[in-house]
C-alpha cells in the first residue's frame, strides 16, 4: 500500500467510552491518539479513515476537520465560510446537509448556524459560475458538521453517513434495544475477546450476543454496511476500500460458546433472526427461560459449570414497570440467579436505576458510569465468589 499524508480526524463515541475508542485506535494503528469530550482525536491516512469506520466498534461517526477560526456571530460565521475553496469537497451538482452543535452564548440558535452555513456554500457557488447546489435531509453527497464551543469554530466533513452504531445486521428488533455502540463498548471494558463462553439472561433482541460474537471472532462490525459517506467523495479511492473491505485475514476462530435466554418467547424470536442476519447463528445459543429458571439454559450442558463465564445484562430499568417493587423482585432474582448459579464467573449488570441494583445483593468490584440514550447508567462488575468475599482475599 503506497505511503499517503496523515491529516487529523475525531472519532465520536459515547460518554464513557472514550478510552476504550481510544485503545482500539491505537490497534489500529492511530497516531496522535487523544481523549477529548465524547470523542478521541487521531491522525492518519486516507487508508486509517477508511479503516477505523470499517473497523471501530465504539465509534459514532468518524468527522475529519477541514476549518478552525473564531468568529464572534454568524455575520463572521458566514464571511469565513464563504472564503473557504469548497470545490476541494464537492461539485456545484452535490446535494449537501448540515449538522451543527452549539455551546455558545454567542451562537444560541444551531437551526439559524446551519442557514448561515447554507448560505456560505450556496453563495460560494453562486458567485463563481452563478448556479447553486441544493440541500438534501436524506441521503446528501456531502454532510457537514460544524461546532461552535463560544466562539470557537470547527468545521468539519462527516466521513461515515449513518451512525455507526446502525451495523446493518439489526432486521427485528424489541422495546428499547441497547445501542450497538454502547454494547461493544461495555463488552470491551469488560475484557470481552472471545476467551470464554458468554452468557446474556436477559438478552432481548440479541445485541450484546451478537456483538460478543463478532468481537470474539474479529470480524468487522463494518461488513454488514451498505455504504459509508466517504464514497461519494471526490478522491474516494476504490481500490483501497475494496482492500480493506475484502481482507478478512484479521479474523479468528472462536471455541467457546455464546448464550442468550430471556422471559419473552417474542425476544427470543426477534434475537434469533438478528443472530442469523449476523451470520453467527453457529457461535449463539438461544432460549426462552425466565431468570428464576436460568439453571435450565442448555440441555447437555450449562454454562454455570465454566468458571471463566462472563455474564453481562442489561435488564429493563423499570421505565415501564407497573410498581418498584416489580423492579425491585425481578432485580432481587437477578442476584439470587448470580449468587447461586454463576459461582466463579464474572458479571457484568448495566442500569439507570441506582435503587433496584442495590437489590441484587453483591458489592460490585467496579463501577463505571455510562450513558444509554439520554440516562446515566451505573455499569457494575460483580466477581461471583462462592461463600463471603473476605473468605476468597486470604
Amino acid at each position: 500500500m503506497k505511503q499517503q499524508a496523515t491529516f487529523l480526524m475525531l472519532a465520536k463515541t459515547f460518554k464513557g467510552l472514550e478510552e476504550v475508542l481510544a485503545q482500539e485506535l491505537i490497534e489500529l494503528g492511530a497516531n496522535d491518539v487523544q481523549l477529548e469530550r465524547r470523542a478521541v482525536s487521531f491522525r492518519g491516512d486516507k487508508a486509517l479513515l477508511y479503516r477505523a469506520n470499517f473497523c471501530l466498534r465504539t465509534a459514532i461517526r468518524i468527522l475529519v476537520p477541514i476549518a478552525s477560526f473564531k468568529a464572534k456571530d454568524t455575520d463572521a460565521l458566514y464571511k469565513q465560510l464563504k472564503a473557504l475553496d469548497w470545490s476541494k469537497y464537492m461539485t456545484v451538482n452535490n446535494t449537501f446537509a448540515i449538522d451543527a452543535t452549539v455551546y455558545s452564548e454567542s451562537f444560541r440558535n444551531s437551526r439559524f448556524v446551519t442557514y448561515r452555513v447554507k448560505d456560505a456554500i450556496v453563495d460560494y457557488w453562486s458567485e463563481r459560475i452563478n448556479q447553486r447546489p441544493n440541500v438534501s435531509v436524506q441521503n446528501p453527497d456531502l454532510t457537514i458538521n460544524i461546532h461552535i464551543a463560544n466562539e470557537q469554530v470547527t468545521l468539519s466533513l462527516d466521513s461515515s453517513g449513518e451512525s455507526l452504531h446502525k451495523r446493518g445486521y439489526r432486521v427485528a428488533t424489541t422495546e428499547a434495544p441497547i445501542n450497538e455502540v454502547l454494547a461493544a463498548g461495555m463488552l470491551l471494558m469488560a475484557g470481552w475477546h472471545g476467551q470464554s463462553d458468554f452468557y446474556d439472561p436477559m438478552c432481548g433482541s440479541g445485541t450484546l450476543l451478537i456483538e460478543a460474537a463478532l468481537i470474539a471472532r474479529n470480524i468487522a462490525p463494518g461488513v454488514f454496511r451498505q455504504s459509508y459517506a466517504f464514497e461519494k467523495w471526490p478522491d474516494f479511492d476504490a481500490d483501497l476500500w475494496n482492500e480493506i473491505y475484502n481482507d478478512d485475514s484479521h479474523e479468528r476462530d472462536f471455541t467457546h460458546h455464546i448464550y442468550g435466554s430471556d422471559a419473552s418467547f417474542y425476544a427470543i424470536q426477534q434475537a434469533s433472526k438478528n443472530v442469523k442476519s449476523a451470520g453467527v447463528q453457529k457461535d449463539i445459543e438461544l432460549k426462552q427461560i425466565r431468570i428464576e429458571e436460568i439453571k435450565t439454559i442448555t440441555n447437555n450442558q450449562s454454562p454455570m459449570t465454566n468458571p471463566s463465564l462472563l455474564v453481562m445484562l442489561n435488564p429493563p430499568y423499570g421505565e415501564r414497570l407497573k410498581s418498584n417493587k416489580e423492579i425491585e423482585d425481578l432485580y432481587g432474582a437477578i442476584g439470587t440467579a448470580l449468587k447461586h448459579q454463576f459461582t466463579g464467573a464474572t458479571a457484568w449488570i448495566i442500569s439507570s436505576n441506582a435503587e433496584a441494583m442495590k437489590c441484587i445483593g453483591l458489592k460490585p468490584s467496579k463501577k463505571y458510569r455510562l450513558l444509554n440514550g439520554e440516562l446515566d447508567c451505573q455499569f457494575n462488575k460483580y466477581e461471583l465468589f462462592q461463600g463471603k468475599r473476605k473468605d476468597n482475599n486470604q
